[in-house]
């Protein structure tokens, strides 16, 4: 069986990182976005970063940033992953193939239109996050789950998921969920009792 990965993002300090850590998470996310709430400088998430044990993975969040800064940010913070949750189209996504991180894009889904530009994708991953004319991703908002229908890479789910329909979320059998909003006190920080919430309702089907 596979075991759904749990992506923790918006992570803004050592405590909701390690705490994450400690309940289970399998990556943390940091977002690179400087119009996000939960935005974080490259040197300060390394800061944090070097303090976690190499077998948690790390992805950084970037929204249309220049491949140089890009670059930049994955050497000094070592990330594992990169997610593109901009306007990137496949040729910009394309740039990463011959550099040693793992890429994933961010689709924002109004309707099964935008769950068909998945494949045109070359990525480690696609996620699909639910669609807000305003903003790029940690909207708390969800899509319907309904459409995702069969895509042929690995799929990380995002958009409002909480400790009640985590579960929910979990049993689609995607590769991993993305949580953000749904276990946030603010943005940028973690209510530690709705983290531990969500991955004890989604323990008996992880394994």
């Amino acid at each position: 069986m596979l075991i759904v990965k749990v992506k923790i993002c918006g992570i803004t300090n050592y405590q909701d990182a390690a705490a994450a850590m400690d309940m289970g998470a399998d990556i943390l996310g940091f977002n690179f976005y400087p119009k996000s709430p939960r935005f974080v400088t490259m040197e300060k998430a390394a800061g944090i970063i070097s303090k976690l044990p190499a077998f948690i993975d790390t992805a950084g969040v970037f929204v249309n940033a220049p491949i140089e800064q890009i670059h930049e940010t994955t050497n000094l913070c070592q990330l594992d992953w990169v997610q593109l949750h901009g306007d990137e189209d496949p040729e910009f996504c394309r740039l990463f193939l011959s550099h040693n991180v793992k890429t994933m894009k961010a689709i924002r889904v109004k309707d099964q239109t935008d769950i068909k530009r998945a494949d045109s994708f070359f990525t480690d991953a696609i996620l699909l996050d639910a669609f807000d004319p305003q903003k790029y991703g940690g909207t708390g908002l969800t899509f319907d789950w309904n459409v995702i229908g069969h895509i042929s890479k690995r799929i990380f789910l995002a958009g409002g998921i909480n400790p009640d329909n985590a579960a929910e979320a979990v049993k689609l059998g995607v590769y991993g969920i993305d949580v953000c909003s749904g276990i946030e006190a603010e943005p940028g920080k973690k209510d530690h009792k709705k983290m531990k919430k969500l991955f004890e309702n989604i323990k008996h089907l992880r394994g």
